[in-house]
């Protein structure tokens, strides 16, 4: 039988109905191609056996339950290599339906198109050769007046240095995601960069350059396959905040149950912006070529540059994809359940795609208005520090699963409405929400042990204990004198025992 009774569309239909409507607006994407190539098709062209009784009642072997999976959680990559692999494999069982399996390379075709993948992939090797010289030669230039203008920003008044931290400012805006990233990390390191740097680089926590709105429709439209007035009653188009990888607006959600309209859901909508990839993989490469040359200068060999650059390259990366973030939320919101005080936005599904998520709108104020922005009410303040390091410490000691961009622009604090503003400030218990979770961490066994370890001996007053803990942290210590680090931690103990 051919067509929709096939096994291979009954596999296809499975593949997609196991989502739950997960990946169902990006399946129709697919679902042309598969279809025409299965009409042509014998079923015994693909025989696919087993059952699977914990899903639906149709039959599928566990190499289906496997590739279902990796569908259900790829969404664009794997579902286009699957649709492409496929087709091969009918366009071969359509040739030789009754031959045993050929290996593809044996063929003097595969040998052609061994050749012009080769070629294809040497073009595409010197154009990004091309695209990384000019990238290289637009941030030398970019650069270059911020960093002449450094030495110079204190000799020639206040004037001068403002004029210079926002040269600095906007040259981090202009260069891309992965410096506006860097500046956001700066901004909270008063101990490393002056208080009026910080102040003026952490403009980009939340007023990061913005896109266009046609882009924002363009995106959302064609990552969900319909019209933007189809999902949203109400969109907002100007942005309420932009970041190094995507902007958010605020939208409301029509929401239909069993054909009786409910009231509308405040939603706000992440779409990433254009071409931040590609983007981000350059300029890691060129910071990483800088990286390297490091290691030949002595006095900088000891940063190991390549190994932090590496693993930032990594974090950053995993921000671009939206779904992994939403797969991230779904973990906080579970490790935190029973938590009364501290909540994360939640995914709505299947409004979920690597270029866009909708999740709930979650009001609050920036937890920097607390901080820094309002006088006295230490009550607050130290609810908040409290709040703030129990969730830390979880997320580090308990679950192993962190939270790795907690900077001021992604944490809102929502203190209960009052009849007295005055007493809802300094009576009520804030509560905080964690925002942007696309980058997070997790220590490895060793790791976590480690670090487990130097929190027991720093609570039970064992400074040994804690400096070898501290020299076990690092994979390639290089202390000239262990022990004598160790001696200094227990000094510092009994000191501390006396005072």
């Amino acid at each position: 039988m051919d067509g929709i009774h096939s096994p291979l569309y009954r596999f296809y239909q499975q593949c997609t109905h196991s989502a739950r409507g997960y990946n169902s607006f990006m399946a129709y994407n697919i679902k042309n191609g598969l279809s025409n190539n299965l009409k042509k098709v014998e079923s015994k062209s693909a025989n696919i056996t087993g059952a699977h009784k914990g899903w639906t009642s149709l039959p599928i072997s566990k190499i289906s339950q496997a590739v279902s999976l990796a569908l259900n959680r790829s969404y664009v990559i794997v579902p286009g290599l699957f649709s492409i692999l496929y087709g091969g494999r009918v366009a071969l069982a359509r040739a030789t339906p009754d031959m045993d399996f050929i290996h593809p390379r044996n063929t003097l075709y595969m040998h052609a198109q061994d050749g012009h993948a080769f070629f294809t992939g040497l073009v595409h090797s010197i154009f990004e050769g091309f695209v990384l010289l000019f990238r290289g030669i637009y941030l030398t230039i970019l650069f270059t007046p911020s960093i002449t203008m450094a030495p110079f920003a204190d000799a020639f008044g206040p004037r001068f240095r403002k004029m210079w931290l926002e040269v600095v400012h906007r040259t981090l805006e202009r260069a891309g995601p992965a410096f506006i990233k860097w500046g956001q990390w700066a901004a909270t390191r008063p101990d490393l960069f002056s208080s009026d740097l910080c102040a003026q680089l952490s403009k980009l926590h939340t007023k990061a350059p913005e896109h266009s709105f046609s882009y924002t429709k363009k995106a959302i439209e064609k990552a969900f396959g319909r019209k933007i007035s189809e999902i949203f009653d109400d969109f907002e188009e100007t942005p309420v905040a932009s970041g190094s990888i995507a902007q958010v607006h605020r939208a409301s959600l029509k929401y239909r149950y069993h054909g009786r309209e409910i009231k509308p859901i405040d939603v706000a909508v992440k779409v990433r912006h254009p071409g931040v990839g590609e983007s981000i993989k350059r300029d890691f490469e060129i910071i990483n070529m800088f990286a390297k040359m490091s290691k030949a200068i002595p006095a900088l060999k000891w940063l190991r540059l390549d190994e932090s650059v590496q693993q930032f390259a990594v974090f950053m990366m995993s921000q671009v994809d939206l779904a992994r973030e939403a797969s991230h939320l779904s973990r906080f919101i579970y490790n935190f359940r029973r938590w009364k005080d501290v909540s994360f936005p939640k995914p709505v599904y299947p409004l979920v795609h690597p270029a866009v998520l909708v999740e709930t709108f979650e009001q609050g104020e920036c937890v920097s208005h607390y901080v820094d922005g309002m006088q006295g009410n230490e009550r607050l303040k130290s609810a908040l520090a409290h709040i703030g390091t129990h969730a830390l410490l979880k997320m580090l000691l308990v679950d192993n699963f962190m939270h790795a961009d907690m900077h001021p622009g992604n944490i809102l604090v929502r203190v209960p409405q009052s009849k007295s503003s005055r007493r809802r400030i300094s009576k009520t218990k804030p509560h905080v929400i964690f925002l942007d979770v696309g980058m997070t961490a997790e220590l490895s066994k060793n790791d976590r042990g480690n670090l487990l370890d130097f929190f027991k001996a720093v609570a039970s007053r064992d400074g040994r204990s804690a400096a070898e803990a501290t020299l076990r942290l690092s994979k390639n210590q290089n202390c000239p004198n262990p022990e004598a680090f160790i001696k200094d931690h227990v000094s510092l103990q009994i000191s501390n025992h006396m005072i």
